[in-house]
């Protein structure tokens, strides 16, 4: 069978029984088929004929072995960070566990292969105050003021992603019990508290939405944040409407969406939140994902120490 063929029912079986995300599946598509092009010209038996002359045979997945990955990674080295290189050999991983369990393999050759040791990575976060005063900065003067500010309001208020933000519809949203209806990773949802101020500013720019003709302002089920042409804002957009509000602001440096996710999860630890209380509000399936925040914590604990303490 052709490499495409079982990328293609790998990635199949990734959206019908793991309900992984279109994104996720596209990501794993295009790391396969990278690998697959590289092991055409790399496996066993094609270097075995190298030196003797003879026809290449052809190419067949099942002949590809961990020294085949190992060269693949040793290639990746040279142009990608660590983090992608885990991400890539994550994927041929979970692809040659599935021809383990289809019976089109005997064994996983990527079993051999550690993945890399990442690099721990503080998040970038804002202050409180840094945080109040980017939100400050937007006006309510026009329509897109109000809807900028609803945006990063609902942002730092849930800790949601920037993918679930526009994903978000006007039904996702109950005013009454504070709440909105999240589709997270691998199309799961879950139900995240909201604030009064997010709310208010959702309400105030829903309320604008009335005064114009826009076409998906009157459906119930749109979505709930939108572009000046009246559909669904997109994740790139509402990133580059974060840095121009962040370099209006004259911050200490570029803020993204996710930083005001970071931010969110700080501030809640800061202020003594449970762990797996912000690893639920967050959607981590993994507490150690949601660990990473509290190394923040310990550095601002730490700092203060060091300063503050008369014999250290």
């Amino acid at each position: 069978m052709k490499s495409e063929t079982l990328i293609s029912d790998f990635i199949e079986s990734l959206d019908s029984e793991k309900a992984y995300s279109d994104n996720t599946c596209r990501a794993y598509r295009t790391d396969l088929n990278a690998f697959a092009a590289f092991a055409v010209k790399n496996q066993p038996a094609r270097r075995a004929h190298r030196s003797s002359g003879a026809k290449y045979p052809r190419f067949k997945i099942e002949n590809v072995d961990a020294l085949t990955i190992r060269l693949y990674l040793g290639y990746l080295y040279k142009k990608n960070a660590k983090t992608t290189i885990g991400r890539k050999l994550s994927a041929i991983r979970s692809f040659f566990r599935y021809l383990v369990r289809s019976g089109i393999v005997t064994d996983n050759p990527a079993d051999q292969i550690l993945s890399p040791k990442q690099e721990k990575h503080i998040p970038t976060y804002l202050t409180v105050d840094d945080m109040f005063r980017l939100l400050d900065s937007i006006g309510h003067n026009s329509l897109l003021d109000l809807r900028n500010r609803a945006l990063f309001e609902t942002l730092y208020s849930s800790g949601i992603r920037v993918s679930e933000l526009a994903g978000l519809n006007e039904f996702d949203v109950d005013y009454t019990a504070k709440v909105i209806r999240v589709m997270g990773k691998g199309s799961k949802q879950r139900i995240v508290p909201i604030g009064e101020k997010a709310l208010q500013s959702i309400q105030a720019y829903r309320a604008g939405l009335g005064k114009n003709t826009l076409p998906d302002q009157s459906v119930p089920c749109g979505p709930l944040f939108l572009n000046k042409n009246g559909t669904r804002l997109s994740t790139r957009s509402i990133a580059r409407i974060m840095d121009k509000l962040a370099r209006q602001c004259a911050l200490a440096f570029p803020v993204s969406p996710h930083a005001v996710r970071h931010s969110f999860a700080t501030h809640m630890l800061d202020a003594g939140a449970d762990l797996r209380v912000v690893q639920e509000l967050l959607g981590h399936k993994s507490l150690s994902t949601t660990q990473k925040y509290t190394h923040v914590s310990i550095d601002r604990l730490m700092e203060a120490y060091d300063k503050a303490h008369p014999r250290k």
